[in-house]
């Protein structure tokens, strides 16, 4: 899934005045890290700073990872991942190093072919 018309809704808003940049510039300093870190660099400059471009990284999240639920992966990584595990969420975050401004820009599933995704369990009523 895509978060683009999210991103340009929270955008029109700062550029209108509706929210400070301390509202949408709020990236954890882990969050900062694991794009330095791990992340891809792009051509993209910052839409808040214009300064700096922005980094992007990816976040594993799913009962089948275990221990890597919930942490930053390269791409290799997340690819590594899908080979032998169940259905798992990955989560593409772009942040700035400079003003803090991070952002949701895509979501997706992905897994192991073949495999059933995982799933909730449902309570039976009695």
């Amino acid at each position: 899934m895509d978060h683009a018309l999210q991103r340009r809704a929270v955008l029109h808003d700062l550029y209108a005045g509706r929210v400070s940049a301390m509202e949408v510039c709020d990236a954890s300093p882990y969050l900062q890290r694991a794009a330095e870190r791990l992340g891809v660099r792009t051509d993209r400059t910052c839409p808040v700073c214009r300064k700096l471009p922005l980094d992007e990284v990816l976040w594993v999240y799913g009962d089948a990872l275990g221990d890597a639920d919930g942490t930053a992966r390269t791409s290799g990584q997340v690819s590594a991942l899908a080979k032998d595990r169940p259905d798992f969420a990955v989560y593409q975050v772009e942040v700035c190093q400079g003003c803090a401004w991070n952002h949701l820009v895509r979501t997706w599933r992905t897994g192991t072919p073949g495999t059933a995704p995982a799933r909730r369990t449902s309570r039976r009523e009695a």
